[in-house]
Formats: C-alpha cells, sequence, structure tokens
C-alpha cells in the first residue's frame, strides 16, 4: 500500500462517511483472525481517506482463507438484528440508498420490515417491481414475521454489502471495503456474493460453511437472502432486477 485513496461525494447526505468509518471500525474490531478491512485515515462530511489497497491474482487458498476468516468476523456478532455499528446511532446506507438501523429481537421480523417491505414498495412505485412480484414478496414476509424461517442464530457482524467490488485480494489476503455493516444473518453476505460472483466463490462458501458450522440445507436458503440486494437494485438499476426478485420469491412463499 502506497499513498491514500480518497473517496469524494460532495453533497454527500449527514453522516454517509461516518457510518461507513464506524463500519469499518466495527468489522476491524472482531479480531485479528477475523477479515481484514482496508484502514480509514481521515472522514468528514465529504470525503474518507483509506489505505490505498493493491489487488494481486485470486487464489483458492485466499479464497478459503478469507471464508474462513469471514465466519470469525460473522461470530464476533452483535447486541440485535439491525444494530448499527459500535459508536453509530440512527440510519445508514447501502451504497447510495438509505438503510434503516433499527434493533430488533427476531430476525425474521427485522428482515421483512427492515430489508425487503421498504424497497419492494419503493421499486413498485417506481415501476421496477410489478403487482405480482410485491405480492410475493410481501407473503415471504408473511412468513418472515411468523418465523418460519428463523433458526436461532444469534445476530452476526455481517459487512451488509458483500459483492466482489468489496472484496479485494490482496498479497496479505483478502481485504474488505464499502461496508454497510450492522447486525445480521451470516447468510445475508454469503447471498450477495453469490449472487453477484466472486473469484473462486465455491472456496468461499465451503470454507465459511465448514467453519461457521451451518446446518445441512443451508444453501437452500441463499435465495431467501438475496432478495434484499435484489430489491435494492429494482429500486437503481432497473426491472430487471425487481423480475428477478419476483422469481426468486415463489421459491419461498
Amino acid at each position: 500500500m502506497t499513498g491514500p485513496f480518497t473517496k469524494r461525494y460532495p453533497g454527500a447526505p449527514e453522516g454517509f462517511f461516518a457510518v461507513e468509518a464506524a463500519g469499518l471500525a466495527w468489522l476491524r474490531a472482531a479480531g485479528p483472525e477475523a477479515a481484514r478491512v482496508v484502514g480509514v485515515r481521515e472522514v468528514n462530511s465529504e470525503h474518507i481517506v483509506l489505505d490505498r489497497l493493491t489487488a494481486v491474482r485470486a487464489t483458492r487458498e485466499a479464497a478459503a482463507d478469507f471464508g474462513r476468516a469471514l465466519a470469525r468476523t460473522h461470530a464476533a456478532g452483535a447486541a440485535a438484528f439491525g444494530q448499527p455499528p459500535d459508536g453509530w446511532t440512527g440510519d445508514g446506507f447501502i451504497g447510495r440508498q438509505p438503510l434503516t438501523l433499527r434493533p430488533t429481537a427476531d430476525w425474521g421480523t427485522f428482515y421483512a420490515e427492515q430489508r425487503l417491505l421498504p424497497y419492494a414498495r419503493q421499486a413498485r412505485d417506481l415501476g421496477t417491481l410489478g403487482r405480482t412480484g410485491l405480492a410475493l414478496v410481501e407473503r415471504v414476509c408473511g412468513r418472515l414475521r411468523g418465523g418460519d424461517f428463523d433458526d436461532g442464530r444469534a445476530p452476526a457482524r455481517i459487512h451488509g454489502d458483500l459483492w466482489s467490488g468489496n472484496v479485494v485480494f490482496t498479497a496479505a489476503g483478502v481485504v474488505l471495503i464499502d461496508p454497510a455493516a450492522h447486525g445480521g444473518h451470516g447468510l445475508a453476505d454469503l447471498g450477495m456474493l453469490s449472487l453477484f460472483g466472486a473469484p473462486h466463490l465455491e472456496a468461499v462458501l465451503a470454507a465459511y460453511g465448514e467453519a461457521a458450522g451451518l446446518d445441512p440445507g443451508w444453501r437452500d436458503l441463499i435465495g431467501l437472502h438475496q432478495l434484499q440486494p435484489l430489491l435494492v437494485h429494482a429500486v437503481s438499476h432497473g426491472g430487471a432486477y425487481g423480475l428477478q426478485a419476483e422469481h426468486t420469491a415463489r421459491a419461498y412463499v
């Protein structure tokens, strides 16, 4: 790493970069054996200054190491589902979209009310999710509120926006950037990583599943955890994601 990297967003919403910095610090606090995160040098209302990362070719070994490290990050836990990073109060962002951070006791209620319905309704209003799609998402949310998918796992300390662009393979191993960190379900990170693809994805998933002690059949639930990023992208990137969300929701009604 040589020299800093500055991300700028003139006119950024209040707290945009501050919550990113808080999220990075919270993920780092998971410990030295957990997933690495980029260092923060400076933050203000319109920019954040980070350590510069030099990407290298991804290897299966590094990917497996990352899967195990991510399991350790998740195991560091959170006080509740929807819990914001330590040192932060209020809501956050996923990309440039608002992300509610309101502590909730059970995962199903949290996921339905904070991660699916707000984006589904916004996508409906924008015309990027049809009435059938919204109805299917609402039916899934009914099951979620009823606890049908709660598995008793404690809230995990998740990255929250774990697509491959935020997973940087460096000479020192994988380093994470740009989190939307909060207390959630660990499969949220795996779902997003699977949705958009990543180098040596199978090595990441296999190593994570073993380290985290996931129950058999956990991969059958990946689609459920992909509904949020699909709906977020339906809001920001158009109707193709709305159609994919509709198709995905059918499997969980």
